[in-house]
């Protein structure tokens, strides 16, 4: 099983339980607006992949590090949404995508 069908497996499981936001695993990252985002392709630019993660909210703050030495993106970022349940929606629709 991949990690996107285990999540969504999680997902669905805590539904079926009833299982309160609180004691959901999303509630350990409920005070982080931050998504790590890794295994990039280096041909995409800022624009690409702020296109798609603001498909799940407004991204208020983005990192794409590049290498010192040839300027091309390291395949990894990190965003920032405005509304932290933005990330919810951005880790469980993306997670192993």
């Amino acid at each position: 099983m991949n990690n996107m069908a285990a999540v969504q497996k999680l997902n669905e499981r805590e539904l079926e339980l009833g299982i309160t936001p609180e004691a959901s695993w999303h509630a350990k990252y409920k005070d982080s607006a931050w998504v790590y985002v890794g295994g990039l392709a280096t041909e995409l630019s800022e624009g690409d992949i702020i296109c798609v993660l603001s498909q799940f909210g407004e991204v208020e703050d983005f990192n794409y590090p590049r290498d010192k030495k040839t300027g091309k993106p390291r395949g990894w970022c990190w965003c920032k949404y405005e509304d932290q349940r933005s990330t919810i929606l951005a880790v469980d629709n993306l997670n192993g995508a």
